[in-house]
């Protein structure tokens, strides 16, 4: 199957049921995800599996329980980095140099560059600008997940303060910006499972300048 026939087979999965994604799935969609452009490279956030049903039911409380949470295979939340500090930048160059076998000094412009961009800006500049980058990646799982024909739900309805408090993310300098829960589709009580598919025609949104 081509890449539009899998992108029209997805959509936001509402119920799913109890039936687990394989392992070797689960590794495919996260190396899918480490493998997703992000700016300067940074990959500037963690991803948490939730695996804990007692975290499960927890979390679902503070996402209005939306029932994807506890029926979904697996749950992934997607903590970006709440400050860019010079030794984050340093421990960063330290592995780019030792991939690409360069001396350090050669990236001292690299250097320059990442601190002058991310130096200045406040705490809520930089969970901004990692959350841009996680949202790549998150596409970058969806598709993903659609070409092994796994349902996924991307979610940002949830109380971001409660979900850092059940995580610990704080105290790590993390934020939880988004969900992403993935399975199999429940067809017979999700509402929306056989509905058509409804975007705007092309022409509504693509602009040749």
């Amino acid at each position: 199957m081509n890449i539009i026939e899998d992108l029209n087979w997805r959509y936001a999965t509402k119920r799913y049921i109890n039936k687990e994604v394989p392992a070797a799935q689960i590794d495919t969609l996260l190396e899918s995800i480490r493998l997703s452009a992000t700016s300067l490279g940074l990959q500037p956030f963690e991803i948490y599996d939730i695996r804990s049903s007692e975290l499960r039911v927890k979390m679902r409380e503070a996402a209005y329980n939306q029932p994807q949470l506890t029926e979904a295979s697996h749950v992934f939340v997607f903590a970006v980095w709440t400050e860019v500090t010079e030794a984050m930048v340093d421990s960063y160059l330290q592995f780019v140099a030792e991939v690409r076998n360069r001396e350090i000094s050669q990236l001292d412009g690299f250097r320059k560059s990442i601190l002058g961009f991310l130096g200045g800006k406040s705490a809520e500049e930089i969970i901004k600008w990692s959350s841009n980058q996680a949202y790549i990646a998150l596409g970058k799982a969806m598709v993903s997940a659609a070409q092994m024909r796994i349902d996924s739900t991307p979610m940002e309805g949830f109380n971001r303060q409660v979900m850092d408090e059940l995580l610990g993310l704080r105290d790590k300098k993390l934020h939880a910006s988004v969900i992403l829960t993935v399975g199999y589709r429940d067809t017979e009580n999700d509402p929306i499972a056989n509905a058509q598919k409804v975007r705007k025609p092309i022409h509504q949104i693509h602009r040749i300048i």
